[in-house]
């Protein structure tokens, strides 16, 4: 007989422990989607949810201030999303605020996310107001566009990769210059006979100089440029003379001055 009431007694001590921790639960997820407490409700149109659910998030400047209540279809291309937002929050939340379908992150849960409103003086959102909302970039747009990226890279690692072999085994005019010796020692030898003739044009030119057909000529060429330098010689000397005399005349001007 002890036995058995000591059986009832731990029966009925997990039975309160049980229904305990089934309140709590109870009370954490209600309180959690917004089932207890002072609540109002938003709505926001959508051309598409992109997978958003009953019950998922509502963020307000990165915390969770709602939930979905409800998801509804209006027509082929606009979406209704029914929200239900903590009455505490309602004072930040204005007329001009704009809804928008994010995610937790990359490939996690859809949530709605709402931004402050930017025009100053608006009043708050009441019960039941519409909001406009805002095209989200899609996931997959993402990751298409980082497919695209990662094949043009794709594309180009391996182009360097064949510039690179064909540099390695003499193809192409950059790799016959660098593998081919002979093609080296050619343009060596081609930069030496460049400077040979550079060096015999100038010998040329001199004996041209004392040749006795060019030597009137070369003569000439030189009392021209004799000319010209004592010419521009005398024209400095003339500037140089006249900015001496206008700094001694203005040095008398100041002078009968004072």
């Amino acid at each position: 007989m002890p036995k058995e009431r000591n059986y009832k007694w731990k029966l009925g001590l997990f039975a309160v422990a049980a229904l305990v921790l089934a309140v709590g639960a109870i009370y954490y997820v209600g309180k959690q989607k917004n089932k207890f407490g002072s609540v109002y409700r938003l709505s926001a149109l959508f051309n598409s949810v992109s997978g958003l659910k009953i019950g998922s998030n509502v963020r307000f400047a990165g915390i969770d201030v709602g939930t979905v209540d409800d998801i509804e279809l209006m027509t082929d291309t606009s979406v209704k999303v029914d929200m239900v937002i903590q009455k505490n929050v309602q004072k930040f939340i204005k007329k001009d605020a704009q809804a928008s379908i994010g995610s937790e992150g990359l490939m996690g849960d859809k949530v709605v996310v709402l931004s402050a409103g930017t025009e100053p003086g608006q009043p708050e959102a009441k019960e039941s107001d519409i909001l406009a909302s805002r095209v989200p970039i899609e996931t997959d747009q993402i990751m298409a566009s980082l497919k695209t990226t990662a094949d043009n890279a794709a594309v180009i690692t391996q182009n360097l990769a064949d510039i690179t072999y064909g540099i390695n085994h003499g193809k192409g005019a950059l790799g016959k210059l660098l593998v081919d010796t002979s093609l080296s020692y050619n343009i060596s030898a081609t930069m030496r006979n460049l400077r040979k003739s550079s060096a015999g044009l100038d010998s040329n030119m001199d004996a041209a100089k004392h040749s006795f057909l060019l030597r009137g000529y070369f003569k000439k060429q030189e009392k021209k440029k004799q000319k010209a330098l004592e010419e521009q010689q005398k024209k400095d000397e003339q500037k140089k003379q006249d900015d001496q005399k206008k700094l001694d005349d203005q040095k008398k001007k100041d002078d009968k001055k004072n």
